[in-house]
């Protein structure tokens, strides 16, 4: 392990040019101008046309690219490496590799303009955080009146053995630095929700958290990618269906397929967790200045309403969600587990821990 990763050190580079100021806008704007065409990533498809709606309105030549979070690290430390890097931005990839690795190392760099950073919480600046993507506990509205679990730890009961399911730990890995993030930060709750669904102190030898994680894994949960844990929720017409984890994001299929998800509410220790979504800027791209004024209209109502939509959280409060988002997260935000971006260090050293124990207690 790097010096710069023992000591968990961030170094968030200032671009060559100076913030952005509304003011200054304009200025931004010609200098991007004079840049070559460019490419963003983001780990939705709605990027795709929210860089054809900013280069209409900017007279760019941006396009958006669908990359999942481990293909985007990968073209960063890439691109970076042939000294010929396409993607100047990327949105909403490994927060832990991207805060752990690539910006101790260079080779991406976090830049917040400053006539919006007054407005975003100060957690959320450094490296700039644009959305949160809430990931939470789900039921089907249309087999059960209300949610038919409170606590986390009746999940490894019995009752629910190979009726859980999720996305695989182990291909998915905000999911177990989720588990760290609770090991790290919220292990006195997990264990509070034992005493409260048990009925007597949590007396294991290690942490509440990794006693949860063992005993869940062990219970037999689905494992499967979003539109398998999606429907094993919440398709219509089923007698027992799953209850689960998954992104508000997949709410939108109550509309589209006639899915009952529905988020369950009240739950102990927390309803669910708000993955980061980072913005960070590659350091050698060679249009600095269309970066930076793609991140400015991503922290915009315009730039990110395509993501509001299916309940993605902008930092910048002012924004909030529309009134129609299908999932309704925006009404149990004090329910969520905030995720603290200041142990990245932690979470990606962990990761491999957490997911052995995960693999080796797996019940299939």
């Amino acid at each position: 392990m790097s010096k710069l990763r023992a000591f968990g050190i961030v170094i968030a580079m200032a671009l060559s040019s100076a913030p952005v100021h509304a003011a200054e806008l304009d200025d931004l704007i010609a200098a991007a101008k004079a840049e070559p065409a460019t490419t963003v990533y983001a780990v939705t498809g709605k990027i795709v046309e929210t860089a054809e709606a900013f280069s209409a309105k900017y007279g760019l030549q941006v396009t958006g690219k669908k990359v999942n979070e481990s293909g985007q690290i990968d073209l960063l430390i890439r691109e970076h490496q042939a000294g010929n890097v396409a993607g100047s931005v990327s949105l909403a990839s490994d927060a832990s590799v991207i805060i752990a690795d690539l910006l101790g190392q260079g080779l991406v760099q976090s830049w917040v303009p400053e006539d919006i950073a007054a407005h975003l919480p100060e957690a959320a600046r450094d490296p700039l955080v644009v959305v949160s993507d809430p990931h939470v506990w789900a039921y089907n509205s249309e087999a059960y009146e209300n949610c038919p679990i409170t606590n986390v730890w009746e999940l490894t009961d019995a009752d629910w053995s190979r009726r859980v399911t999720l996305m695989d730990p182990l291909d998915k890995p905000a999911y177990a630095d989720w588990f760290n993030q609770l090991a790290d930060h919220h292990d006195a709750a997990m264990a509070a929700a034992y005493k409260a669904h048990y009925g007597k102190p949590f007396d294991g030898s290690g942490s509440a958290t990794e006693a949860w994680v063992q005993a869940f894994a062990a219970n037999g949960p689905l494992i499967g990618d979003s539109s398998v844990v999606a429907e094993a929720i919440g398709a219509p017409g089923q007698e027992q269906p799953f209850f689960g984890m998954l992104s508000t994001a997949k709410f939108r299929e109550n509309q589209s397929k006639g899915f009952k998800l529905a988020i369950c509410a009240q739950m102990q220790p927390f309803s669910g967790w708000l993955y980061p979504g980072l913005g960070v800027i590659a350091s050698q791209t060679p249009s600095p200045n269309i970066a930076k004024l793609f991140i400015h209209y991503l922290l915009t109502e315009e730039g990110i309403d395509p993501q509001r939509v299916d309940g993605k959280v902008p930092s910048d409060p002012r924004i909030g969600l529309p009134d129609d988002e299908p999932s309704g997260i925006g009404a149990l935000m004090d329910q969520m587990m905030v995720w603290d971006t200041s142990t990245a260090v932690s979470d990606i050293d962990a990761r491999q821990d957490w997911q052995d124990i995960w693999r080796t207690n797996l019940k299939r």
